[in-house]
């Protein structure tokens, strides 16, 4: 894992990426600092990282496009996987790598409040909890980039397949607003959401008697929980699509308010698409 974190750091300096990484970032939160703080005489550095989370629409992609495709398009990925090190390995040294060099930004940026310091006493507690938020959010952003990057052997494509995911992770609050909230739309929802789940069982285990049995005991006690308690489907179908709001679960951090089910949510989120990482690598490894 050392070797490849090694490898993918230079990679990012020795190339433009890493500097147009840095440069940008920089930059677009050095404006949402003037905007927000030295503007209006205002102490709360938080408000400057909620406003850039737009930053991460663009920026992330950037980071996280060449991880894997460009190991794709140059061939050089089946002497990879036929390395010493193992699938995690390799999945975990590029993706702290991105990370190494989205931290270090976020440190170069940590400039900004301590000139807020200067100007007037800043709550320090408040503005690190709102950075470790900040930086857990990029954090599963970047797995879900190089889980994306991993699908495809052309950066733009992954470039532009992570713009959407994060849009769409990002919108999901505004999207939900406008679900069905009915008890019907929401027990036919839960009915595609098992069926999904029947399917991803049987291609990951192949075990047909298995996934037949999931939809079974399903059909049972989808229509079962309706008629005990039929609350459970009001709004379901917001409350399940809001579960996976990312900006919704800043919201705390950003109130200088630390929420351990939040950082759980974060760092669960994160380990789920590295592990549909190296469950693909390991799935093309074998084919």
């Amino acid at each position: 894992m050392t070797a490849i974190y090694k490898k993918e750091i230079k990679t990012y300096f020795n190339t433009l990426t890493g500097y147009i990484f840095l440069g940008f970032f920089v930059a677009i939160t050095g404006i949402y600092f003037m905007i927000n703080n030295m503007s209006v005489g205002s102490l709360n550095y938080a408000s400057t990282l909620a406003g850039s989370l737009l930053l991460f629409w663009i920026l992330i992609p950037v980071l996280t496009m060449r991880l894997f495709a460009e190991e794709a398009k140059q061939k050089t990925d089946q002497l990879l996987f036929t390395s010493p090190v193992s699938i995690w390995g390799i999945v975990l040294g590029k993706f702290f790598a991105a990370v190494t060099l989205f931290i270090f930004g976020v440190c170069i940026t940590g400039i900004f409040p301590f000139i807020l310091s200067r100007l007037g006493e800043i709550a320090v507690a408040e503005t690190l909890n709102a950075m470790f938020g900040y930086v857990l959010l990029g954090c599963a952003l970047i797995a879900v980039g190089i889980f994306i990057s991993v699908l495809t052997d052309n950066q733009i494509v992954a470039a532009v397949a992570t713009f959407a995911a994060l849009f769409v992770l990002f919108m999901i609050d505004t999207f939900t607003a406008q679900m069905p909230i009915t008890p019907v739309s929401s027990i036919i929802f839960a009915f595609i959401l098992l069926i999904i789940v029947a399917v991803i069982l049987y291609s990951s285990t192949k075990r047909l008697i298995a996934s037949a049995a999931l939809i079974i005991i399903g059909a049972v006690c989808i229509p079962a929980v309706y008629f005990i308690r039929p609350s459970v489907y009001d709004g379901f179908i917001s409350k399940f699509f809001g579960w996976f709001s990312m900006i919704t679960r800043f919201e705390n951090f950003y109130a200088g308010v630390f929420s351990l089910a939040d950082a759980v949510y974060y760092i669960s989120f994160t380990f789920v698409f590295i592990y549909l990482t190296v469950n693909v690598i390991e799935k093309r490894r074998w084919s």
